[in-house]
């Protein structure tokens, strides 16, 4: 476990604000039949794949809700497993010398991981608290962190729409399994039987990210190196961010390679208020299929 090639860390974006949610923490919804959260389920399946060391990424204010809700019950599931919890935070006047008067949110999923990166020693994965990605996905991750190099873990866009309202998804270009680009498109929408986004058709069989990302730990490097570039390039200081797959893709336009690990795993998460009942439902099923037991944690060791 010493070996740092052995050891794999999921970092989970809990920072966000929510907007879309209706300004409530949709972290902390419960969805599971004994109100499990989403995050549950990740953390589940992580460690299921071979995952020992989790880092929340939480803001200061969601701290004490976070630790009651989610927090404290994961730490002593993970404690006689081995797996080791850390707690990092992203705030907005982290890592700069000046926060615009009327900027909002903190700095973008780059920023964030960047918060984390004292408590990161090894290979990462990447994900948001409040997706379901499935259980192949982090199977998927590990074996790309076992690898020791830069990858997504992809979904088929017609697995991953709201039937509540538009999504944003970065559309993937492939060659092979390299991935050659990624175009952030906003406004995704369920048109008929296929998709759309602002009355273009898109191919609902193509790839999108859903912010499954897997780094070799060199990618702090990069990360660090790259935000004070950010910084003094931003054309508008009040809305910018510094986020993971435009890094991404200038890493991509610079020669280095990025695989793309496709999984049929079906997406769902909490966009929307109105979404909650579907993935409850979601839940449900898999229960019924056998994917979770009762006690959800119980077939670890």
């Amino acid at each position: 476990m010493n070996d740092i090639k052995e050891k794999k860390t999921l970092v989970i974006l809990a920072a966000g604000i929510g907007a879309r949610y209706g300004g409530g923490i949709k972290q902390l919804e419960p969805v599971g039949p004994t109100d499990e959260l989403i995050i549950d389920y990740s953390v589940h399946d992580a460690i299921a794949a071979g995952f020992n060391k989790v880092v929340f990424i939480i803001r200061h204010d969601i701290e004490s809700d976070f630790r009651e809700r989610i927090g404290d019950r994961i730490e002593r599931v993970c404690e006689p497993l081995g797996v080791e919890i850390r707690y990092a935070f992203q705030e907005k006047d982290m890592m700069v010398d000046h926060v615009p008067d009327g900027r909002i949110k903190p700095w973008g999923t780059g920023h964030a991981v960047l918060c984390a990166a004292d408590m990161i020693d090894s290979g990462f994965a990447v994900i948001n608290s409040d997706d379901y990605y499935g259980r192949e996905a982090f199977r998927k991750a590990a074996d790309l962190l076992a690898l020791d190099r830069c990858g997504l873990i992809g979904y088929v866009l017609k697995n991953t729409l709201s039937d509540n309202g538009g999504v944003t998804r970065g559309i993937c270009s492939l060659d092979g399994e390299k991935l050659t680009g990624i175009k952030e498109t906003r406004n995704i929408r369920k048109a008929g039987p296929g998709a759309e986004a602002d009355g273009v058709r898109l191919d609902e069989e193509s790839f999108v990210s859903m912010n499954f990302w897997c780094f070799p730990l060199s990618f702090l490097e990069v990360l660090k190196d790259g935000f004070p570039k950010f910084r003094d390039g931003m054309t508008d200081p009040l809305t910018e961010e510094y986020l993971l797959p435009g890094i991404a893709d200038g890493m991509i336009k610079d020669g280095v390679p990025f695989t793309l690990m496709p999984t049929d795993d079906q997406w769902f998460g909490v966009t929307y208020k109105e979404d909650r009942q579907s993935v409850v439902d979601s839940f449900r099923k898999l229960y019924a299929d056998g994917v979770y037991r009762d006690d959800l944690y119980s077939d670890l060791s």
